[in-house]
């Protein structure tokens, strides 16, 4: 069998000798959402496990399956749940799949994780389960076990964002479906863009509050909260690249400053 860092395409013995020699593991978190009309409903999948491959590659990790379905789209960073194909799941449902899914890979001898996160609002509810699953191992005797939890845009540097943006920034907020996913597609993926479809229209407003059940009118009929006119596959591999360097060098830094006793 090839050499890969994808675990699922392993055999269980080259797993375990992975594992056993402390190879830490990066489990991609997403969401099947929509993008627009111009995308697939699965970035949110797709560009953490991308990422996360290219971090393993690096660091000599593995890249877990992805947990595919994410927490409830919010109207002003994701369009909203009401949307068609965006498929969601409970927080407390979420939170117990991280809990198990962490808990599995410390009693295979795990002792490094990371979740890469790709779908905004999975973040609080994946850092409960990270939290139970803590817990839980403490009662059976484990205190070694470490996560690292980290949103792949944060790390796309101010530098970047002047380059992929030269006419200004329109903010995280409003980014669904727009330059940044998109341009990271048409260099990963781009049999899955469809650039004839993407919406022109201008960045979504909302006022600063939420109003529950949604007002549907607030978000653009397209569901994407910005245009991805400008984007490009170059524009995609500069953010893949900051993004991998990024996390790459985050992750050395966590992962040292445990064993340093907390000192980075």
């Amino acid at each position: 069998m090839k050499e890969s860092v994808v675990i699922g395409e392993l055999a269980w013995p080259e797993y375990a000798r992975r594992i056993g020699v402390g190879q830490p593991v990066l489990i991609p978190i997403g969401a099947l959402e929509q993008h627009g009309p111009h995308m697939s409903m699965n970035p949110d999948v797709l560009l953490p496990t991308a990422i996360g491959v290219g971090v393993a590659e690096r660091i000599g990790a593995l890249v877990a399956p992805a947990i595919a379905y994410g927490y409830k789209s919010q109207q002003k960073s994701g369009g909203g749940n009401h949307l068609c194909g965006t498929t969601s799941l409970d927080g407390h449902t979420l939170s117990s799949t991280v809990k198990d899914i962490l808990k599995e890979f410390a009693r295979h001898g795990a002792r490094k994780v990371c979740l890469i996160n790709g779908h905004f609002e999975n973040s609080m509810f994946a850092v409960e389960g990270i939290d139970l699953a803590l817990r839980e191992l403490r009662w059976e005797n484990v205190h070694d076990f470490q996560v690292v939890m980290l949103s792949y845009w944060d790390f796309v540097t101010d530098a970047t964002i002047a380059r992929i943006y030269p006419e200004g920034f329109p903010g995280w907020a409003v980014e669904h479906g727009g330059v940044l996913e998109t341009s990271l597609m048409l260099h990963l993926h781009p049999h899955l863009v469809d650039m004839s479809c993407v919406p022109t229209h201008a960045a979504a407003t909302f006022p600063p509050y939420d109003v529950f059940p949604t007002i549907r009118e607030w978000t653009p009929a397209s569901g994407c909260l910005s245009s991805a006119a400008n984007a490009t596959a170059e524009k995609g591999q500069l953010l893949f690249d900051v993004c991998v360097d990024g996390i790459v060098n985050a992750l050395r830094e966590a992962y040292d400053a445990r064993s340093n006793g907390g000192k980075p």
